[in-house]
């Protein structure tokens, strides 16, 4: 019998594809059996399979964007303008999304609190004031735990919102504002597994929480109230002398140096900018790669000039005391990536770059 007809019998890959999984020869009864290992073959299928879980899934997010309408700018606005909270509740997996999204809006600003609709019926009703806004996930629509509870909900006149899959489903019908969440298909191959849809449920919520940052105008500083002991919380209560650059690792130049040492000194330094600074580390003025990429648009010599005819005069700056939140603050507003440190004695002693406050560099404390 050919080796080849020794194929695992759940095997299917074709028969001349097969034999670059290996061969394995297993001894049985002091004869050689051929066998053939799928290890290769099974190893991609895994590949794709996950590949086409993902694309499922980022489907499913994608077609959200084409199903956004004045639902969601309603949504935006009520909580906006509410003086309460905002409640999710759900059950299973969809639970386990609500709990995610009301973390989600409570670090950014929006009060928020996750309702368990069985414990709901059981006395936590009373968290539910009128001012409040509800959110219930479901991508049925039909879960009879949550159903069940939207009466009592608007009985205390508290708006109801439903995050669901199935806009005719008796929970859209209950709802004063129905979002709609509904995947194509779940990721899962039995279609069981709630997978693409709460990835959507998911999406959604986190679409309604940077929106609801606009609103607010919620800032880094703001964050850092909220995060207090989160790695970006941590840094942002620290001054701009612990982590900013000092010494050598500021890319600087005399003024009067001509604009080839100049350029040579900040495509060393790699910071995207060069600080013009006297004798004394009197900051004079400062020139961006942003500049330079201008001047060349505009055809102007560069190499001809000194650095002292084409920097910026007088430029924004940080205080070495200042904490990180207000200099992240100071980046923002006027589209900043790195900010020279000067002492009050008009002393430059070093420079702020965006990504060690973001913690993106090679972050370093400076102690003492």
């Amino acid at each position: 019998m050919p080796m080849l007809d020794f194929f695992p019998k759940n095997c299917q890959c074709p028969a001349e594809k097969h034999c670059a999984g290996g061969l394995l020869l297993l001894l049985a009864q002091n004869a050689i059996v051929p066998y053939i290992l799928c290890y290769k073959y099974e190893a991609l299928m895994s590949i794709e399979r996950a590949t086409e879980v993902l694309r499922i899934e980022a489907e499913g997010i994608r077609q959200l964007a084409e199903k956004l309408d004045d639902s969601f700018n309603r949504l935006a606005d009520l909580i906006y303008k509410s003086r309460g909270r905002v409640i999710v509740a759900g059950i299973g997996k969809s639970g386990i999304i609500a709990r995610k999204i009301v973390a989600t809006l409570n670090s950014t600003g929006t009060r928020s609190l996750f309702l368990h609709p069985v414990e709901a019926m059981h006395g936590d009703l009373g968290i539910v004031s009128a001012d409040d806004v509800f959110i219930a996930l479901s991508n049925s629509g039909e879960t009879d735990e949550l159903n069940i509870l939207i009466p009592s909900i608007r009985s205390v006149g508290c708006p109801v919102v439903a995050f669901t899959g199935n806009p005719r489903s008796s929970l859209a019908a209950q709802s004063d504002i129905v979002i709609n969440v509904g995947v194509e298909k779940e990721a899962c191959p039995m279609g069981l597994a709630p997978t693409a849809s709460t990835s959507a449920q998911m999406a959604m919520g986190d679409a309604l929480a940077v929106v609801l940052i606009d609103k607010h105008k919620f800032k880094s500083s703001d964050f850092q109230k909220f995060h207090p002991g989160g790695n970006l919380g941590h840094r942002l209560k620290w001054r701009v002398a612990d982590i900013m650059l000092t010494g050598k690792a500021i890319p600087r130049i005399p003024e009067g140096s001509d604009m080839d040492t100049a350029l040579a000194e900040m495509n060393q330094q790699q910071l995207g900018v060069i600080f013009v600074t006297t004798a004394e580390d009197i900051l004079t003025g400062i020139i961006t790669d942003g500049d330079v990429r201008r001047m060349v648009v505009k055809k102007t010599p560069v190499h001809e000039h000194t650095v002292d005819s084409l920097m910026t005069r007088n430029p924004k700056y940080v205080d070495p005391e200042m904490p990180l939140y207000e200099a992240l603050n100071l980046m923002e507003s006027h589209q900043i990536t790195v900010l020279p440190a000067i002492e009050e004695t008009g002393k430059m002693v070093g420079a702020l770059h965006l990504h060690d406050i973001l913690g993106k560099g090679s972050l370093k404390f400076n102690a003492g």
